[in-house]
């Protein structure tokens, strides 16, 4: 299955759903270049992996880095809606003790509001 995103706003907060192969290559290398792109303009973010099937080790490192870039535009990245394959690999790699996981990015987005009170 070809890697796919679409954007979308949900209370004023941009919300990218990627569903697909991220994967080493061209996958992972659009997602970091649109999400880098929108970062200039909302540097804060949820991505919806709930139909992502397939992460490899490229995928990954793509992740961390979009990660970083939020933080470093003073904002911040969130995962809601899991698939079972990227929770489970998270947890392997421990990478949930970096990211803020939740279930639906409706609650994801509440947290941004809880993070500025």
């Amino acid at each position: 299955m070809q890697f796919r995103m679409s954007t979308r706003t949900l209370d004023g907060l941009l919300v990218i759903d990627c569903s697909g192969k991220l994967i080493f290559g061209e996958e992972s290398a659009r997602l970091r270049e649109t999400v880098k792109q929108l970062l200039t303009h909302s540097p804060q973010l949820v991505l919806n992996l709930r139909d992502v099937s397939q992460v490899d080790s490229g995928g990954l490192g793509t992740l961390v880095s979009l990660f970083t870039s939020a933080r470093n535009a003073g904002g911040a990245m969130k995962l809601a809606r899991l698939s079972q394959h990227v929770g489970d690999l998270l947890h392997v790699t421990k990478l949930v003790t970096i990211f803020e996981i939740f279930d639906d990015e409706e609650k994801a987005a509440r947290s941004f509001a809880k993070g500025a009170a």
